[in-house]
């Protein structure tokens, strides 16, 4: 098994050893375990978000106090925002209030749910919308390159979805911004908004999305080639060669199955590094998402606006992951 695929995949059981399927109940109990372990992490999560913005210097009453402001001012705002009790009683707070969806009240003084009513949509359209791409280039790329094992297809896809993966997000804006906008005038540099909050034209969104896209297929094309790669040396697939059959009907009907579990799993990965990419890129291309409301938090300390963003994020991510885990779940439990 290749290293990449390694990194993914889920053992299959030894040829000849039957996987009896799950029951009814038992797959019942298995989906709650797999579903409280992810909240239970994303828990853990929003507990190191509180604690790492109590340790950054300052808080949101200094931040956000004016110039000449004494410390007795200070001091009011502090008691005002709740930043004189400790960090424990905060998070413990806001951590009961967050299943009926109150994401708590930010130093502005308004509600975090309002303040992400706009951006967040924006940043899953962005999100969702490369997601679809890296997911079809990936599977369209990655089977291609495996149709022709150790060809000059296969050799260039892998150096290049290599190159592809080891460039970050910004640098890849950068170069978007120079070459389709300084350069050619093709695509504006920045977001515009509409009435409505969204981008104004939809060609606003072909550089930001391409910036995510760009270093997600290169590293899932690298998961699909080496998954695929490791179902060829099953003996069933070898089987279906030596009796004859075409290599694209072997490809998507005997090697492609199998890989299943190991390219849902990167899929999945993928949707955490999508997420976080998107705070750059949004940045960069000044795209009205749930990235520059982040910036803005960070800078203010404003620990509810922090946590209430990822809290959103990581609830997307959660719910891929478990998805990952439920193919991956049935599609192993099918092997016989």
């Amino acid at each position: 098994m290749s290293p990449l695929s390694k990194a993914g995949a889920v053992a299959a059981p030894p040829a000849g050893t039957a996987t009896a399927p799950r029951r009814p109940r038992h797959r019942a109990v298995w989906v709650a375990t797999a579903l409280a372990h992810r909240v239970l992490m994303l828990a853990v999560l929003l507990a190191v978000v509180f604690a790492a913005v109590e340790l950054l210097p300052g808080d949101a009453a200094t931040a956000g106090s004016e110039r000449g402001a004494t410390a007795a001012d200070i001091a009011a705002r502090r008691h005002q925002l709740g930043l004189d009790r400790q960090v424990w009683v905060r998070f413990w707070d806001w951590m009961t209030a967050l299943p009926t969806g109150d994401l708590g009240t930010s130093a502005q003084e308004q509600k975090v749910t309002a303040l992400l009513a706009d951006p967040l949509p924006n940043t899953l359209i962005l999100g969702l919308t490369a997601f679809t791409l890296t997911v079809v280039l990936s599977l369209l790329i990655g089977c291609w390159a495996a149709a022709r094992p150790g060809g000059l297809t296969d050799r260039i896809t892998g150096h290049l979805s290599t190159a592809a993966f080891a460039l970050p997000e910004f640098v890849i804006s950068v170069v978007l911004l120079l070459v389709l906008s300084q350069w050619t005038g093709w695509l504006p540099a920045v977001t515009v908004t509409g009435s409505d909050g969204m981008p104004a034209q939809w060609t606003m969104l072909i550089m930001p999305v391409a910036a995510l896209v760009i270093p997600q297929t290169g590293w899932n094309v690298r998961i699909v080639r080496g998954a695929l790669a490791d179902q060829a040396a099953t003996p069933h697939v070898e089987a279906a060669h030596l009796d004859g059959l075409p290599v694209h009907r072997v490809l998507l009907r005997h090697q492609l199955p199998g890989a299943v579990p190991a390219i849902a799993t990167g899929f999945a990965t993928t949707t955490g590094m999508l997420l976080g990419g998107a705070v750059v890129v949004e940045t960069l291309f000044n795209y009205p998402g749930i990235g520059n409301v982040l910036a803005g938090a960070v800078a203010s300390r404003d620990t509810p606006l922090i946590a209430g963003v990822v809290a959103c994020a990581g609830a997307v991510i959660t719910l891929v992951l478990l998805a990952a885990d439920l193919i991956r779940e049935a599609t192993l439990g099918e092997r016989v």
